[in-house]
């Protein structure tokens, strides 16, 4: 295990720097303020810039037009995107491309890999099932007709939905396997109803009714939808510490100019111990998350699988991320619930992040029954 970060994977994070240095958090409404979505669209200025940049290709081979890099790479442009908010699809479709990639046939890589990676097409996942709290997996069934897929069921909360050209959903056959369906937008069968998030995105409730895709838009390679979402889940816990980093950084800044009693309140020993205490969960939330991207881009054994080692890092990430925006919180007083400063934005976004692919709580079972699978020898 080395956390050295090479330097391709550097330069992505100083490219994602430089192409996120002038997006302002509160460029669209506030949520608290706003009953429905905060905006129709993504932000598709800024989605072109990083295309520019060669940032939404980053695990895609050279081939398709791509850097080659791995998933730490990703996560440290993810990192970036969440220090301000960045309204933006990428991890979706960077990780819905990269199991394309690494999963699919020639078809679906020729149809979808290149124009994803020049952001001509935007992909997303169906990753929350039917509840928010069952397997994605298990909420869609899909059957053999031929030479036909038939898909039936609901998946909620899907993330830029109404945006995707594509949308990757899990579904579980007869014989208990999972497949991963390429479902087109407005694909005849696949209806979408509008939900919103906390952070004011609008979402959107994935229904499917007999849905029939071709056998070449359907990838049922044992292991593809198991190795996604352990993608996406690392990556939310990188979007949870670059979110939870730049609120402590703020929290510093104003404790630091706020004055009480003629000193300010960053001298405090109550304020200045909470803030210590949020600091050690971002290392935390830091050193679990490196650990799960590095066994998911090594592919590197170990005594639990690496979705134990994502596991971790996403309790550590849904916890630490509601500590350190609750503290900010409380030391800002009611100045940080004023819609006109940009900290109830980031409160409003981690809850999103926390409960995405799962609360702790979930994931603190799932790595129970990985244990108990793997005891230790």
């Amino acid at each position: 295990m080395d956390f050295t970060f090479t330097e391709e994977q550097q330069a992505a994070a100083e490219a994602a720097k430089g192409v996120f240095a002038g997006v302002a958090p509160d460029a669209v409404p506030s949520p608290a303020l706003t009953p429905g979505a905060v905006a129709e669209t993504y932000d598709r200025a800024l989605w072109a810039r990083l295309a520019d940049a060669d940032l939404l290709s980053l695990l895609l081979d050279a081939r398709y037009g791509g850097a080659g890099l791995d998933a730490i790479a990703l996560c440290l442009v993810l990192r970036e995107s969440a220090q301000v908010l960045a309204r933006v699809p990428l991890l979706e479709s960077s990780a819905a491309a990269a199991a394309v990639q690494a999963y699919g046939g020639e078809e679906a890589k020729a149809d979808l890999l290149a124009r994803a990676g020049r952001g001509e097409m935007v992909l997303t996942v169906a990753a929350h099932g039917r509840t928010g709290h069952d397997p994605a997996e298990r909420s869609v069934t899909a059957r053999r007709d031929g030479a036909t897929w038939v898909l039936d069921g609901i998946q909620t909360a899907v993330p830029w939905a109404y945006d995707a050209d594509v949308t990757l959903v899990p579904a579980h056959t007869g014989t208990g396997r999972t497949v991963l369906a390429l479902v087109p937008r407005g694909h005849e069968g696949a209806d979408l109803a509008e939900q919103f998030s906390t952070s004011g995105e609008r979402l959107g409730e994935l229904r499917l009714t007999s849905a029939r895709l071709a056998a070449r838009d359907v990838i049922d390679t044992d292991g593809a939808w198991e190795w996604l979402r352990d993608l996406l889940a690392t990556g939310t816990c990188a979007l949870a510490l670059g979110l939870g980093e730049r609120v402590l950084r703020m929290t510093g800044d104003y404790t630091g100019q706020r004055e009480q009693f003629g000193f300010p309140i960053a001298t405090f020993q109550a304020v200045a111990v909470q803030a210590a205490d949020r600091y050690i969960d971002l290392r935390a939330m830091e050193a679990t998350l490196w650990q799960a991207a590095w066994r998911i881009a090594s592919g590197a054994p170990g005594p639990l699988p690496a979705a134990g080692d994502v596991a971790v890092a996403k309790i550590w990430a849904a916890e630490g991320v509601r500590r350190v925006v609750q503290t900010a919180q409380h030391l800002h007083g009611g100045f940080g619930a004023d819609v006109d400063y940009p900290l109830h934005r980031y409160h409003a976004w981690a809850k999103h992040l926390e409960l995405s692919l799962g609360p702790a709580a979930a994931h603190e079972e799932a790595l129970g029954d990985l244990l108990a699978a793997h005891p230790p020898a």
